[in-house]
C-alpha cells in the first residue's frame, strides 16, 4: 500500500514538474559516407565519433548518464522529480524507477509535461559510465576501457549502441521532448565506421 501511494504521488509530482520541453525534429547527423574525403585514417576515425557524439551528449543520452547516482530529466537537465538517489541502477527499494516509468511512453492529461518516458527495461546507466561534464574525447576513452564500459569489447560496444531497445528510445522519447539527432541506424554506422578505423579519440 505504501508503495502504491508513493507511486502516485511520484506521478503527480512528474506531471506538475517543470520542465524544459522540445517538440522540434530531430537534428540531422550525417552517414560515414560524408567523412570520406578525410585522407588520415586517424584523423577520419576521430571524425566519425565526433559526429557520433552528437548522439552521446544529447539530453536524451546524459539524462541517464549523469555524474551522480541521481538521475537528471528534460533537455536542461534538470534534477528528476521526485528528488532520488539511485543504488543499483534502478531505483530504490521504497521507489524503483517502474513506479513510474513503463514499458513504454504514457500520454498524460495535458500541462507541461507532456509524457511520461519508458522503455523496458528502464534503467540508468552504471555509475562507471557517467558521462555529464565529460569532453567528447573523455568519453571516447571511457567507451573503450573495459574496466569502465561493463568489461565489454568494440564490438560489444557497437552492437549495444547500435541496436540496444533503451538506446533507441532516445529517437522515440514521446510527446515533449526533442529526440536524439538522426537515425540510431546512421548512429550504429558511425561507431562500425569509427571501430573499423581504428576507434581513435577526439583530443580531450
Amino acid at each position: 500500500m505504501y508503495r502504491r501511494i508513493v507511486a502516485i504521488s511520484s506521478w503527480a509530482l512528474l506531471l506538475l514538474a517543470s520542465s524544459s520541453l522540445a517538440d522540434t525534429p530531430s537534428a540531422p547527423l550525417q552517414s560515414p559516407r560524408a567523412f570520406a574525403s578525410i585522407a588520415d585514417e586517424k584523423a577520419r576515425s576521430a571524425a566519425f565519433f565526433t559526429e557520433a557524439g552528437k548522439v552521446l551528449q544529447h539530453p536524451r543520452c546524459l539524462n541517464c548518464h549523469p555524474v551522480t547516482r541521481e538521475p537528471t530529466q528534460g533537455d536542461d537537465l534538470h534534477p528528476h522529480v521526485p528528488k532520488l538517489q539511485v543504488g543499483d541502477n534502478h531505483g530504490t527499494k521504497a521507489l524503483p524507477c517502474t513506479s513510474c516509468h513503463g514499458p513504454s511512453n504514457t500520454d498524460t492529461m495535458g500541462g507541461r509535461v507532456k509524457s511520461i518516458p519508458g522503455a523496458s527495461p528502464w534503467a540508468l546507466a552504471p555509475a562507471s559510465m557517467a558521462w555529464q561534464t565529460l569532453t567528447l574525447g573523455q568519453i571516447c576513452a571511457q567507451l573503450k576501457d573495459p574496466a569502465r564500459n561493463g568489461n565489454r569489447s568494440l564490438e560489444q560496444i557497437h552492437e549495444h549502441l547500435a541496436k540496444d531497445h533503451l538506446v533507441g528510445w532516445a529517437w522515440h522519447p514521446g510527446e515533449g521532448r526533442a529526440p536524439a539527432p538522426g537515425t540510431q541506424l546512421v548512429f550504429g554506422e558511425l561507431v562500425r565506421a569509427w571501430i573499423d578505423s581504428g576507434a581513435h579519440c577526439p583530443a580531450p
